[in-house]
């Protein structure tokens, strides 16, 4: 590295602490943003950083190594991750990626001899509505086909830079299909907060329990009592404080409605964490937001910007001396297991995601272990309605188990698939009968992603809500002509890929599972491996750390109890039968040594030919 060069390097990485203040809590900021600039995070890079945030090396190089987002090795110019889920499967990504493998010279998961670009697969990109998508440079391009292939591939030959693509490649569609109370949203900016604020901390906390709001994000916690024990938690130390944190890390492979939220409803999002902090008592709030949608991030602090020119954040909110807040965006990089909250909270604290033991719970012990209120975004966004219209409103909404409206992402085998509002208490029939999918010729539904619940036709009467159908919104549809092993087989290899490696019965229970449902995918499996596969849950199930586990074998277990045939026209064998075929591997060693006589093989070998 010359003079300038070194000189150029450290003023870049000065620059990038600067901004954050040399806070080692950002951390994760820092990698990215030094990465988006350097192309890559050399061990000098990491060791920088390291030096001037006073932080052990190792630290900072496992923070880089926990994300797939971010590399130590240069990955090209052009680093091209397709999506890998199974409904982008299903449109025919993986045939247009190894279409352009072929066009480029370049095998899947390596790096062009020249450097220029490399090509894999990530988990899911979010843009199942509009797939097959990929990332360029973790900037999402929809809708591919093979034309749209080879221009691309042209462009990448070309090093024309990404900003000067055709802007019809980075077009990325909302598709609302149906609109209720979040969708349909006409608030003024402010309105909410000035209910709240006219109301008073207790008395919007009262309209938050008296509404019955759920999580939207799974779990369906009651979000009052969520804000209430956050209320009355103390704070410890010289950083005693209460924060606001708003998960929109939605990794779940078929969920897209954040997003969606997000780019349309991002003021009602923003709206509903101001009220949450005035009734908690948070000066400070975070959005966390996916690394897949760093498009909308640029979008999302202009929105912040406005709204503090409009006195909706900062301080003294709408004139109001005892009450400032202020929000601020942090990207993650890559790493499902981060959609659980205390692994969020320890990516917010520029840590590796590693979901904490529990109790304590991050309402009294989150984010730099002071009470932390992490709510979903789809449910500030239904709490600043609430905020604005009162609990009795909203409770004519939905079922009395389940209040209010949920956004149903769609993806699969319909003719429209895209974001749906609807009350819970709707059944599957009349969402499959909206997104254009043929009931009778529907055989399954996955409900809420891989972790989720999967059903079949004759349960398409079965309504989506807390008593019934939880869900966190995803809703991937398959029709007669799709093998569900295979959708079955994708979501254990999404598993022990997204499995965090922080505790041994996970990291290995997922490989052992997906090894299993590679096995029998190969033609190797028996009525053994399918007993193994029961015999793996009940490890996960006892002994994993956090839920990615819990809920691994899901899909398995759903396709086995509801479409068995699909795994048992593969059996070949009652009896175990290894996958492992040692003859078959010393194919290439007969191959090299021009050998091929019966002394070359294994005894009982399949007949040598004359």
């Amino acid at each position: 590295m010359s003079v300038s060069t070194s000189q150029n390097y450290s003023e870049i990485i000065d620059a990038v602490l600067a901004r954050h203040r040399n806070d080692p809590t950002r951390l994760m900021q820092i990698l990215r943003e030094t990465q988006e600039t350097l192309g890559w995070l050399s061990l000098e890079t990491l060791m920088g950083i390291a030096r001037r945030l006073h932080q052990p090396l190792a630290r900072i190089q496992g923070v880089a190594g926990f994300y797939s987002f971010f590399h130590t090795q240069p990955l090209g110019r052009y680093r091209v991750l397709w999506s890998d889920n199974i409904t982008d499967r299903m449109l025919g990504g993986g045939a247009l990626m190894e279409e352009m493998c072929r066009r480029l010279w370049l095998e899947p998961g390596r790096v062009s001899e020249d450097g220029l670009v490399s090509v894999a697969t990530t988990s899911c990109t979010g843009m199942c509505d509009q797939g097959p998508a990929m990332l360029v440079n973790y900037r999402p391009i929809t809708r591919m086909s093979t034309q749209r292939v080879a221009e691309i591939v042209d462009l990448i030959r070309g090093e024309v830079p990404l900003e000067q693509w055709p802007a019809e490649f980075f077009r990325i569609d909302d598709n609302i299909r149906r609109r209720d109370i979040l969708l349909g949203n006409r608030l003024a900016h402010g309105e909410a907060i000035g209910a709240t604020l006219a109301r008073g901390p207790q008395a919007t906390l009262d309209e938050i329990k008296h509404s019955s709001l759920r999580g939207r994000g799974g779990a369906g916690f009651p979000t009052g009592l969520k804000w209430e024990t956050c209320r009355n938690a103390t704070g410890t130390g010289d950083a005693s404080a209460h924060y606001v944190v708003c998960n929109a890390d939605e990794g779940e492979p078929g969920t897209f409605k954040d997003r969606v939220l997000l780019t349309t409803q991002a003021d009602l999002v923003f709206e509903g964490m101001t009220c949450a902090a005035h009734v908690v008592g948070a000066k400070r709030g975070m959005l966390y937001l996916r690394g897949e949608y760093r498009h909308l991030l640029d979008h999302l602090n202009d929105i912040l910007a406005r709204r503090r020119i409009e006195r909706l954040l900062g301080d003294n909110i709408l004139g109001h001396a005892d009450f400032s807040f202020d929000i601020e965006i942090h990207l993650g990089a890559g790493a499902y297991v981060c959609g659980e909250e205390s692994a969020l909270i320890e990516s917010l604290e520029g840590k590796r995601g590693i979901p904490r033991n529990r109790p304590p719970f991050p309402v009294t012990h989150g984010y730099l272990g002071q009470p932390t209120t992490v709510n979903n975004v789809e449910t500030l966004a239904a709490a600043g309605l609430i905020c604005a219209y009162g609990g009795d409103w909203f409770r004519t909404i939905g079922t009395e188990k389940s209040t209010g409206t949920k956004l149903i992402s769609v993806s699969g085998d319909c003719t429209m698939p895209g974001i749906y509002e609807y009350p819970f208490g709707t059944d599957v029939a009349e969402i499959l009968a909206d997104c254009g999918a043929n009931p009778e010729n529907t055989q399954a539904v996955q409900i809420s992603g891989p972790s989720g619940i999967c059903i079949a036709s004759d349960e398409f009467r079965r309504r989506i809500g807390f008593e019934d159908l939880s869900t966190a919104g995803a809703f991937m549809v398959f029709d007669n002509h799709r093998d569900m092993f295979e959708v079955a087989h994708n979501f254990a290899h999404f598993f022990a890929h997204e499995s965090c490696g922080f505790c041994t019965p996970c990291r290995v229970g997922t490989t052992l599972l997906k090894n299993c449902m590679d096995k029998i995918e190969a033609g190797h499996g028996s009525e053994y491996d399918i007993n193994e596969i029961f015999r793996i849950n009940h490890l996960l199930q006892t002994t994993s750390h956090c839920g990615l586990g819990h809920s691994a074998c899901n899909p398995m277990f759903d396709t086995l109890q509801k479409f068995r045939p699909a795994y048992e026209q593969r059996l070949h064998s009652l009896a175990f039968e290894p996958a492992f075929d040692l003859d078959a591997a010393l194919s290439q060693a007969r191959q090299m040594t021009g050998r091929d006589d019966r002394a070359a093989h294994l005894e009982d070998s399949v007949e040598v030919k004359p």
